[in-house]
């Protein structure tokens, strides 16, 4: 029997899969057992004995064999529910025998006996309601998009405002039109003004392209309708259109809003003229949402937000005039952006009077609002654990360096041997980076192990840069082959601690010959197809042109690795007492530092 499970709220609740394919498999088995055990085999002659003592109720005859149902009486004492034997033809004492014990016979029949071939039946009658069932399931499963798809609607607009965003000025200024267009659409359709249907967000991650979304409708005070593309994607070839349909669908039947598709380049992929049907469900999506963006009327009150931060996969289709027709790049900020994000995410937290933001944000260059925010809650929680009531520049300074280098490794076992090495290494890279004078100031170096493989690191502060000169890199490839050049001199041999710095620095001079054009022997030209792609791609290089490249790109790194020798080896003095002092005090700041090198510094 099936009995509809319910919930609190008084309504039916659908049965999950395994409850269903599991009271189908209960049916089964009833039915199975309904049917007797198998049917036993018996010998003609001991059929007819029990025939003759009354164990037989009914009997069925075929050609070539016999079925007899055993009595009740006959079952209780232990006998099987059928016996079978072998028809022997022209028995004429067999009807007589039946008739006298007055046993129900039948020949007319050749297949399964009645109750086995009940049971076949019933059992693939449970089947197909199983299947059905089943089917219903993942029908509601695919379409329902309010609550399977987990759309977010909020009706009542966000609680987010172009308050709550900071350090993307520009963007913010580039979507306050779609504001007043969504508050007074009217004055836009009386002088036949257009606004974009559909507005990409395109940056790296962590920009803020979901909050700025969000502060857009919050600011327009109309609903927000928030989805991700993967959510489309299905393996079932339709399911993904009708969930696009049915998302715009809901924001028409609100009048005006926003619908935000996060992650477009999950659905929005450039087309390819692949196999055919390899990838018809993503395209029929793709192909729907297209349709969809072409729908909107001048007038209908509907933006379609999307953010991405891969641009360059997405269909052209998708980028044309009359659909995401407007492209607001959201950037990595720049130091007062990230002084302005600070300050935004400061509401939330207690900081000391002694805390100077605009330092704080001159640590960190490269960092986006995502690294700001976990910046400040590292350190609330280091405040917190140090039982301070607020947050100081101590705290502060410890969360960079737990973000930028990773968790310090206080336990972590480091030899006497291993720890020296590092010292040197690390020595010679703060005494390098402070002698070239393009290179990045050190802030702090340190030995004390941090992360999942960092022995000891040197933080340098740079500047938010946009181009870079020829001498300025050649002064980063001297610093990042300095802790090599340290070993040399001190030890006689290198170690395996300079593998990260001969990476950073092959990939850089690499860039340099074959996209910055900064190679005498190689010329102004650009052998890399794309600045995005691999510098190690060799597509249509000739061998003569990849041998000269490697020649070249060698020769850059042997006159950065001599160069940092040099500077090591007129200052070996300084080299062994920085070494020194970071073995007794395991980390310098910029002040210590500036203190060891006060025998002033030699041009590089």
């Amino acid at each position: 029997m099936y009995l509809p499970t319910c919930r609190r709220d008084g309504r039916r609740a659908h049965p999950s899969s395994a409850r269903i394919v599991a009271l189908s498999l209960l049916i089964a088995a009833g039915t199975a057992g309904c049917s007797g055990r198998a049917a036993e085999p018996i010998a003609y002659s001991h059929l007819k004995e029990r025939i003759a003592a009354g164990q037989v109720a009914e009997v069925q005859l075929s050609g070539s064999s016999i079925e007899a149902v055993s009595t009740r009486a006959a079952r209780r004492a232990g006998a099987p529910a059928t016996w079978t034997a072998s028809a022997v033809p022209s028995d004429p004492q067999l009807i007589p025998l039946l008739d006298a014990h007055r046993v129900v016979y039948d020949g007319a029949a050749s297949g399964p006996p009645k109750p086995l071939a009940f049971a076949l039946l019933l059992l693939a009658g449970a089947a197909i309601l199983a299947v059905v069932l089943l089917s219903r399931r993942a029908q509601l499963r695919g379409f329902s998009l309010v609550g399977r798809l987990r759309m977010r609607d909020s009706s009542g607009s966000t609680d987010r405002t172009f308050d709550d965003v900071a350090g993307v000025d520009e963007a913010r200024e580039e979507l306050h039109e779609i504001v007043q267009f969504l508050r007074t659409p009217e004055r836009f359709v009386a002088l036949g003004a257009r606004v974009p249907r559909g507005v990409l967000l395109v940056g790296p991650p962590g920009t803020g392209k979901t909050l700025l979304a969000r502060a857009l409708a919050g600011e327009a005070g109309v609903p927000f309708f928030s989805i991700s593309g993967s959510e489309f994607v299905e393996v079932y070839v339709g399911v993904g259109a009708a969930r696009v349909r049915k998302l715009f669908q809901t924001a028409r039947s609100r009048g005006h809003g926003i619908v935000f598709i996060d992650e477009l380049d999950a659905i929005g992929k450039s087309r390819s003229g692949g196999v055919a049907g390899a990838n018809d469900e993503r395209e029929q999506t793709l192909n729907q949402l297209l349709v969809e963006l072409d729908g909107f009327e001048a007038s209908s009150g509907i933006i379609v937000v999307a953010a991405t931060n891969r641009p360059e996969i997405l269909d052209p289709a998708l980028l044309r005039p009359g659909r995401f027709d407007r492209q607001v790049l959201v950037d990595r900020p720049d130091g007062h952006g990230r002084e302005a994000i600070l300050r935004v995410h400061a509401r939330r937290v207690r900081l000391d009077q002694q805390v100077d933001l605009a330092d704080v944000a001159q640590r960190t260059p490269g960092f986006v609002g995502a690294d700001l925010e976990n910046l400040l809650n590292e350190a609330a929680l280091l405040a917190a654990r140090a039982g301070k009531d607020a947050i100081g520049m101590l705290e502060l300074e410890a969360a960079v360096d737990r973000v930028v280098a990773g968790l310090e490794k206080k336990n972590r076992l480091v030899n006497v041997k291993e720890r020296r090495i590092v010292a040197y290494h690390e020595a010679g890279h703060a005494i390098v980076a402070e002698s070239c004078p393009h290179a990045e100031r050190v802030k702090k170096v340190s030995i004390v192990p941090r992360g999942v493989a960092a022995l000891g690191y040197t933080m340098q502060v740079s500047e938010d840069r946009l181009l870079m000169q020829e001498d300025e890199l050649r002064d980063r490839l001297a610093v990042l082959l300095g802790g090599r050049a340290a070993e040399q001199i001190v030890f006689g041999q290198l170690s395996t601690g300079a593998t990260n710095d001969l990476e950073r620095a092959s990939g850089l001079a690499r860039r340099m010959v074959t996209q910055f054009g900064m190679s005498e022997a190689i010329g102004p030209v650009a052998l890399a197809r794309d600045p995005r792609a691999d510098p190690n791609e060799r597509a249509g290089w000739s061998e003569a042109i990849a041998g000269r490249v490697e020649r070249e790109v060698q020769s850059i790194l042997d006159t950065a690795q001599q160069r940092a020798r040099e500077i090591l080896e007129a200052r070996r003095a300084t080299l062994d007492l920085l070494a020194e002092r970071l073995l007794a005090a395991g980390s310098l700041g910029r002040e210590e530092l500036l203190a060891v090198l006060e025998g002033g510094l030699v041009p590089g």
